[in-house]
């Protein structure tokens, strides 16, 4: 069950009181950098996985035995 918009309304009013709104919009842009710093090191290490060489090149060498008749 969502809480309606006046509920909605009182928990802020509630957090604000608590919190203040300077130290709101501290934890807010901290939030924030968090979240890109692990969007960022999510995408760095999906790009380190794609870059890897799995591939080696190899070459086939046959090699012919004469035998002696």
């Amino acid at each position: 069950m969502m809480p309606g918009p006046f509920e909605l309304i009182i928990i802020l009013v509630i957090v604000l009181l608590l919190f203040g709104g300077k130290r709101l919009k501290d934890i807010g842009g901290d939030l924030g950098n968090a979240i890109k710093g692990f969007k960022k090191a999510m995408k760095e290490s999906t790009d380190s996985i794609n870059k890897k060489d799995d591939i080696v090149e190899a070459k086939i060498i046959k090699k012919e035995i004469k035998q002696e008749e």
